[in-house]
C-alpha cells in the first residue's frame, strides 16, 4: 500500500526498518490537540475570548477524533479498544518488569490513557461550551464539572508524557519522533515480535 513500504539500511543488515503507522491527519490533530489544550487551560479568566475560541476549536477536534476513529485508517480506528482495554492490567503489570511487548499502533496502557483523555476533555469542553449559554449560564454543576476536569486534565497530560518516555526508554524507539514522522520501528527477528493484529 501506498506509504506503508518499510524502509532500512541497505549497508546495515541488522538496521531496523520503519513502517507508516500514524497518518497525517491524525498527527496534525495530535499536536494541534496538544497546543489548544495548553491555551485552553492558560488563558481563563485572563484573555476570556482566546480560551472560548480554543475551546470551541477543541470541541470541532473531537468530533474530528470521533468520525475518524470510525472512518480513518487502520492505526486511528477504534475498533480495537476493547481488547486492547482487556489487555491493559496485564500490560501494566509487565511494564513494572521492564517487559513492553511491540505494538505499532497504540499498546493497551495507552489506549486506556487515550480513551481516559478522550471522555475528560469532552466533559470539559462541553461544560465549557454550556457556561456561555442563557440556560446554564452561572449553573453551579455546570461550573464545578469544568473546573475539575480541567484540573484533572493535568496530571493526565504529565501521566501521558511520563508513560511516552518511559515506554521509550525501554524499547529504545522515540515514541514522540513517531507521532511526528507517522513512523515507527518494524524490528528484524532479532527483536521482539511486533504485534499486528487488525486494527492495532
Amino acid at each position: 500500500m501506498h506509504g506503508t513500504a518499510p524502509k532500512a539500511s541497505l549497508t546495515d543488515p541488522d538496521a531496523a526498518e520503519t513502517v507508516q503507522v500514524w497518518d497525517l491527519p491524525l498527527r496534525l490533530w495530535h499536536w494541534l490537540l496538544a497546543v489548544l489544550v495548553l491555551i485552553a487551560w492558560v488563558t481563563p479568566n485572563i484573555y476570556d475570548g482566546l480560551h472560548r475560541t480554543a475551546g470551541y476549536a477543541i470541541l470541532g477536534l473531537l468530533a474530528f477524533r470521533l468520525i475518524w476513529g470510525v472512518i480513518g485508517t487502520r492505526h486511528s480506528r477504534f475498533r480495537s479498544l476493547p481488547a486492547r482495554l482487556r489487555a491493559t492490567p496485564a500490560y501494566v503489570w509487565n511494564l513494572r518488569r521492564g517487559k513492553t511487548g511491540r505494538y505499532l499502533g497504540l499498546n493497551p496502557a495507552g489506549t486506556a490513557m487515550q480513551l481516559v483523555l478522550l471522555l475528560v476533555l469532552i466533559v470539559s469542553a462541553v461544560t465549557g461550551a454550556m457556561q456561555v449559554t442563557v440556560r446554564f449560564f452561572g449553573v453551579w454543576w455546570v461550573e464545578d464539572t469544568h473546573e475539575l476536569t480541567s484540573y484533572l486534565l493535568i496530571p493526565m497530560v504529565v501521566l501521558h508524557v511520563a508513560g511516552v518516555v518511559l515506554v521509550s526508554r525501554l524499547q529504545r524507539e522515540n515514541l514522540a519522533r513517531a507521532m511526528l514522522t507517522g513512523r515507527k520501528l518494524l524490528r528484524r527477528t532479532s527483536q521482539p515480535a511486533v504485534r499486528r493484529e487488525a486494527d492495532s
